[in-house]
């Protein structure tokens, strides 16, 4: 029998939670195939099974586990001739563990065409039979969108069946009694225990039950409001804003996007601007790149840059690191790469520590201005937000330009308000010559 025991996963990290098994217990897995996901208070990691065999689960989803813990058995010895996840004979529960439900063994087999961590967890949390969901990618693949398409229809029909007050939502997505959804998430058809005279009115009104939807705090969401609350009891922060004419950029893009596509193979964004702009900036300012370590100020001579994703789990800040001696083109590739990763949840711990300043765009969600949260134990970071076209006058004529808020949160205790001005009007003249970028000046 081989242990399957909690990795590892980062420099600090003690413990986790075991956040959903990727693969039922009682099944046959394949060697180096990730079978579950643990997640810790900076990222999710999967744990791949140590060996081929049956597998068998002792600690189940949503415990607390530490490096070293034994959380499943792997029985070498029962490999069956079929292939995939097909389940072995026998009983398939451990003792004092609950068997995971996922259907029949076509399910099981089915798992393999979800295509992403988001449409198994949807499929996972649920108890819903994959089999029984319709694909719609490429060669049927079952994508987020098609799990949460299912989970609102079986959820609209018992809504609509909730005369029968012990009705829930099936393992296999169908409507049975006495099954339901897990702790993290229920979903059930049963009204409310009560309901004042108001209540009742406002649900002849509505024509739907009124339910609540409960669920854990993920541990990422969790390290992220502490490390914010912390960022903003133990920092002097200011924000100081600006505005950038984005039209040379656009121009630039419009001009060569298509010559840069075909020769990167990767997209021209408007990351890559803003990041060389902040290393031009930086480099002009270098307390704006520092920190400070007890009585110390700490100045590094390289630009790791931060750039924040946002991700079903909460927002991530991927590191690139040495991003001065990157090429437009490098830069976009490293973004995309580690923004892929994070919203897949397979980036490491080691992608998301370090970092002398930070990048983060609240434009692509439409916000227009906003006064960005410093991530300790940096002094600075640079606020990206939505395009907009707006009359602006240039050389006393009022013209229509696409242009872009700015904003610079800074450590008043580190940075002064001067150089903060000046960091942020050499970012604009940045962008506004993107030539003064290729040229270095």
């Amino acid at each position: 029998m081989i242990q399957v025991i909690v990795p590892t996963v980062g420099e600090s990290i003690t413990e986790g939670r075991i956040s959903r098994w990727l693969k039922a217990n009682g099944v046959v897995v394949k060697i180096d195939e990730p079978i579950v996901e643990l997640e810790t208070d900076k990222a999710a990691q999967e744990i791949v099974a140590p060996a081929s065999g049956l597998l068998m689960i002792t600690i189940p989803e949503g415990e607390m586990v530490k490096i070293g813990d034994v959380i499943g058995q792997i029985d070498p010895e029962k490999v069956t001739a079929v292939t995939g996840n097909a389940s072995v004979a026998g009983n398939a529960s451990v003792a004092g563990v609950s068997s995971i439900k996922t259907g029949t063994s076509d399910s099981k087999a089915s798992i393999e065409t979800i295509s992403s961590p988001a449409a198994r967890r949807i499929i996972s949390e649920n108890r819903l039979d994959p089999a029984n969901i319709p694909g719609t990618g490429p060669g049927g693949v079952i994508t987020k969108e098609d799990a949460v398409a299912f989970v609102d229809r079986v959820s609209s029909k018992s809504t609509s069946n909730s005369a029968s007050p012990s009705t829930s939502i099936s393992s296999e997505g169908n409507l049975s009694s006495g099954s339901s959804f897990n702790n993290a998430a229920k979903i059930s058809a049963v009204s409310p225990p009560s309901k004042t005279a108001s209540d009742h009115r406002d649900s002849q009104v509505s024509g739907k039950a009124r339910t609540e939807k409960r669920e854990k705090i993920s541990m990422i969401r969790k390290r992220i409001a502490e490390r914010l609350l912390n960022s903003q009891q133990s920092t002097a922060t200011l924000t100081t804003f600006n505005e950038a004419d984005m039209s040379a950029i656009m121009d630039l893009r419009t001009k060569y996007k298509d010559k840069f596509k075909e020769k990167h193979g990767v997209n021209l964004g408007f990351m890559s601007f803003f990041v060389k702009a902040a290393i031009e900036a930086l480099r002009a300012f270098p307390l704006v790149n520092s920190r400070i370590d007890g009585n110390e100020i700490v100045t590094p001579n390289f630009y790791d840059i931060g750039v924040a994703v946002s991700t079903e789990r909460g927002l991530m800040v991927p590191i690139l690191r040495d991003v001065d001696q990157l090429s437009f083109a490098e830069i976009e590739k490293q973004i995309g790469a580690v923004a892929v990763k994070a919203r897949d949840g397979k980036i490491n711990i080691a992608e998301l520590q370090g970092g002398s300043f930070t990048i983060t765009n609240g434009g692509i969600f439409g916000s227009m201005l906003s006064t960005p949260i410093l991530n300790p134990p940096q002094s600075a970071i640079l606020g990206m937000h939505s395009i907009q076209k707006r009359a602006v006058v240039v050389q006393d004529q009022i013209v229509v330009r696409p242009m872009m808020y700015l904003a610079l949160s800074y450590d008043h205790r580190i940075i002064d308000g001067r150089e903060a001005v000046q960091f942020l009007v050499r970012i604009k003249e940045c962008l506004e010559s993107p030539d003064r970028l290729l040229l270095e000046v």
